[in-house]
Parts: C-alpha cells; structure tokens; sequence
C-alpha cells in the first residue's frame, strides 16, 4: 500500500510538472519533429541501412552528432546562467571537464590488465610509479578505489561539480562579486584548476588525461551499438535539459531570474534574497555542464586538462552568442552550428579558424545582437522601418499656393 501510495505521488507531482510545462503548438510540433528525427531516424539509418547506400549514416557520423549534443548541453548550461541571470561565467568547462574526468576515472578501472603493462591498474599509475607511492592498494590511490562502482561514479559526476560550483559561488556572490570581476574570478578559477591537473603527481594523468577507454558497464565502448546508445542519451540529455530550464524559466522563479538579469537592486529592494537564486542556477548549471561532459567522454574517448582551458569557456559564450542568448533553442543552434563550421574549418583553414571564431563574435554583437533566433524579427523590424521611411517620403505635400495663403493669413494677425 505504502508503495502505491508513493507511486500515486510521483505521477500526481510529475503530472502536474507536465502541466505547468506549457509549450506552444508550434514549439511543441518543432520538439517532436527533431525529437524524431534525432533520436530514431538517424541511428534507424546507422544500424538498419546497408553501408553502401546513400542514406547510411556511418558511425563517425553518428560519434560526432553525440559530441555536438553534449556541446548543446554545455551550451544551455552557460545560457541559462548567462542569458537569463546576466551571470557570464568563463569557466562553466570546469564543470564540464569535472564531470567528465569523474566518469572516466570508472571507465579506466574497468581496463583491467588490457593495458599496455598488462596491470590491474591504468598504465600511467605504473609508469610513475605508483605501487610504491601506494603500496597497501597495489598503487590505486586511495581515492580512485570508490569509483569501481559506476553508481558511485554516477553520483560524483553530479556531486562533485557541484559542490565545486557552491563553494566557489558561495564566497562569490556573499561577496557582491558580479559582472566582469564575476567573470575574471570564474576565468581563474578554471585556469588553477587546469594547472592543477596538468601535474603527474595529481593522480589524473597529467596533461595525457585520462583515455584508452574498454568497457562501459560491461560493454565494448568502441562496438557499433555502443555508440548508438551513447549518442541516443545524449540526445535524451539534451532534451531532457531543454524541457527542465523551459519549465523552470516559465515558474516564478524564471521571473525572478530575469529580473536579477536586468536590475539586481531593483529586486534587492523588493525584499528578495538575490544571492540564494543565483547560488541555485549557479549549481544547477555546473550539474548540467558536468553531465555533458560525463557522455562526452566515451564518445570521444579521452579527457584531458586542455578541455577545461579558458578558450574552452569562451568558444561555449560564443556558441550562445551566435545562436541567440535571449532564448533556449539559440544555444543548441549555436552550439552545433558553430562546431559543425569548427569541424570544416580546423581541416580547410587551420590556423585561420581562431580569427574565424573573433570575427564570428565580433559580427554577431554589432549586426546580430539577438543571434540566429533572433534573425526573423530583427529582419521584421528593419522592414517596418523601411516602409515607414517610404510612406513619409510618398506623404503628398501641401501645393505652392496655400502655403502663400496661410502665410499671409498670418502676417495680417
């Protein structure tokens, strides 16, 4: 009975999460479409066509398709930080690479001795002489034994960036620290954290990282149907996310959020506690990064310090920035568009692609100020201007004459 019961409230509070969540017909019917098409067409067409046609979509494909997903992750997590709290963190790959490294730690103690030293332990730990740092644990440091377990590792890769991101934002914003102070500090803190992990003697690899990946729970990661299900949860992620901050951004809460974006002390006199709500989305986001980064390793195959550099954080603002900062689909299109053009670029224009990426920023904040997403009312816009400068242009004037009749009127007054 008690477990009835508690089935009842979770449909009951999941129900009413549905309902609160009011999507247009119009939104709704885009959701379902690339819904459809992102999560059963193309891995329909990767598994089920002949390699040799035309509509197969090959496994490189389908890996790189997962990667723009969970870069689309990252991206509505800076976005619902920056676009609607007014909170420009630089350092949201942090989080990203966090979540991330936690998972991989799972995926390299399940190598076993496939290694290249044929040891139970990862191939870097006895390169640097590890079983004599750590004898007791065969050279396992102590604080890699938990993630065996890959619930264990599940958790951390939630817990762990997110105690980071409460700590930090904690003193952060007890501080008053906001605007460009705010992002220089963020900017910092993901530098140390880079320094920090590019030492050997940090039990993380190095600057190599972690990479080499087998098995995930038993399975191949590099076997076809592996990456089939690793690129479906990220789509699932994303939507998932997509679903979670429209709803959020629809509550009162939302409301409140958009207010501190646009006048902080107008609503610290409104009695409202402004460090608690940004604390919130604060956390919340670095959870959201961070479980981008948990599926972006197995599709990749490794993790290293390089993915939590500052450009990192910045190629993430410029994806929201493109794609339209003011809107949740933005950051996705932003996202994909721009690692999608990162993709061609880096082979046609290697060393050209970073001033490609400045000029891209650069043009989207002087011509595009609302991003891709904003395109069709930014054009709206410039024609009802252009049609109002010619329906005053084409207004007919008064004739000669009567301008000499009023003006003799008034000079006889």
């Amino acid at each position: 009975m008690a477990a009835c019961r508690v089935v009842r409230l979770t449909r009951t509070k999941l129900g009413r999460l549905i309902m609160g969540l009011s999507l247009s017909k119009r939104e709704l019917l885009l959701v379902c479409l690339v819904s459809f098409v992102g999560l059963v067409l193309l891995p329909c067409l990767n598994a089920f066509v002949p390699p040799d046609s035309f509509f197969h979509v090959s496994n490189f494909s389908i890996t790189l398709c997962g990667k723009y997903l969970c870069y689309a992750v990252l991206a509505l997590g800076v976005n619902i930080l920056w676009g609607y709290t007014g909170l420009l963190s630089l350092g949201q790959c942090l989080f990203f690479s966090l979540g991330g490294y936690a998972l991989g730690m799972y995926l390299m103690l399940k190598i076993g001795n496939l290694g290249q030293y044929k040891a139970d332990i990862p191939d870097f730990m006895v390169f640097l002489e590890f079983p004599k740092r750590f004898p007791e644990t065969g050279g396992l440091p102590p604080h890699w034994i938990p993630f065996k377990n890959f619930w264990f590792a599940t958790i951390a890769v939630l817990v762990v960036p997110a105690l980071s991101a409460l700590v930090f934002g904690f003193l952060a914003f007890r501080s008053r620290i906001k605007g460009v102070y705010f992002s220089i500090l963020s900017q910092a803190l993901t530098y140390a954290a880079m320094l920090l992990f590019f030492r050997n003697d940090f039990t993380f690899g190095g600057n190599n990282g972690l990479t080499d990946f087998k098995f995930i729970l038993g399975y191949d990661v590099n076997s076809n149907t592996t990456k089939r299900t690793l690129y479906i949860a990220s789509g699932v992620l994303l939507l998932g996310v997509y679903l979670l901050c429209r709803w959020l951004t629809q509550t009162k809460f939302g409301l409140i959020q958009r207010a501190i974006r646009d006048s902080e002390n107008r609503v610290l006199f409104s009695g409202y506690a402004t460090v608690h709500f940004k604390l919130f989305v604060f956390v919340l986001s670095s959870m959201i990064c961070a479980l981008g980064g948990a599926l972006f390793v197995p599709q990749v195959g490794i993790i290293n310090p390089s993915e939590m550099a500052p450009d990192k954080s910045l190629e993430a603002v410029v994806w929201c920035a493109v794609g339209g900062r003011a809107s949740l689909v933005g950051p996705i299109i932003g996202a994909i568009s721009v690692n999608a053009l990162k993709s061609y670029a880096t082979r046609a224009f290697a060393e050209q692609w970073l001033y490609i990426l400045g000029g891209m920023f650069v043009f989207v904040v002087l011509f595009m100020p609302k991003g891709i997403v904003g395109l069709p009312a930014q054009f709206a816009e410039w024609r009802g201007k252009q049609q109002r400068h010619k329906a005053s242009v084409s207004a007919p004037t008064p004739p000669a004459d009567e301008k000499v009749n009023d003006t003799a009127i008034i000079s006889s007054k």
